[in-house]
């Protein structure tokens, strides 16, 4: 099952807040031998959140998406979904038990709201305010704050996923080659992908703060073992090209 992420709200686009989701996403799956396979910025336009969703909802991916469940104008995300799945929102008993044990006599309809979701929903455990997130099958819908969003996916992981940690021994290696150019080793990109079934990358840099010199960062990423010996016939010809690797980032050397 791939996995994928959207990012949700015209703050991120406009750049009034700086998107933390993508990093840490990578992060918590990376953790669990997991990975992401694609990510998606959109903003608050609900025809555009439809189409996105209904297209995932058509998938088998597993599917996370931060912002936009709140109940002000801008929040989209809860009548989109529930859009793309044909269904009405409806208020979830066990998110309206959570809002009214964290608000009491303080409870307003604006605040249960907060709690309608798309019908057959499942909800996600807020551990920061009880405010609870909702699934929709493979899709997980938190809020965009990180204090929120992150321990809701982490749980999600943990609790709905936790048969698929670790089950992938996927890697990702690389050497940066100095003073080369791709031209030089488009060939052997090819012949290495076919050979070993992984799936190789390269890039370019003109120098930066690891490497000043200009080089590029050439390497494979799949199946471990399958990946080592990639890189073992990576580097070997591109010593034989008379190429030079940078030693401290050469596996091999």
């Amino acid at each position: 099952m791939a996995i994928g992420l959207y990012i949700i709200g015209d703050e991120i686009l406009s750049g009034r807040r700086q998107d933390g989701h993508f990093a840490k996403v990578r992060e918590l799956l990376a953790e669990r031998g997991l990975q992401l396979s694609w990510v998606s910025y959109l903003g608050d336009e609900r025809p555009r959140l439809v189409e996105a969703f209904r297209r995932t909802f058509a998938s088998d991916d597993i599917v996370f998406s931060c912002g936009g469940i709140g109940v002000t104008p801008d929040d989209h995300t809860r009548q989109s979904a529930a859009a793309a799945l044909g269904v009405d929102c409806v208020l979830h008993p066990a998110a309206e038990m959570e809002i009214r044990a964290r608000f009491g006599a303080e409870t307003t309809g604006n605040r249960l709201r907060l709690g309608e979701f798309p019908a057959g929903s499942d909800i996600i455990p807020n551990p920061f305010n009880r405010i609870p997130g909702f699934s929709c099958g493979h899709h997980h819908f938190v809020p965009g704050f990180p204090e929120m969003a992150w321990p809701m996916m982490t749980w999600v992981l943990d609790t709905k996923y936790a048969h698929l940690h670790h089950q992938r021994d996927w890697v990702e290696h690389s050497i940066f080659v100095f003073d080369a150019h791709e031209s030089r080793l488009l060939d052997l990109m090819h012949s290495v992908e076919t050979e070993f079934g992984v799936t190789v990358f390269s890039l370019p840099s003109f120098g930066n703060a690891r490497h000043a010199r200009p080089h590029i960062e050439l390497g494979a990423k799949g199946m471990a073992e399958k990946v080592a010996a990639a890189m073992r016939t990576m580097r070997a010809e591109v010593l034989a090209r008379g190429l030079t690797i940078a030693p401290e980032d050469d596996p091999g050397a």
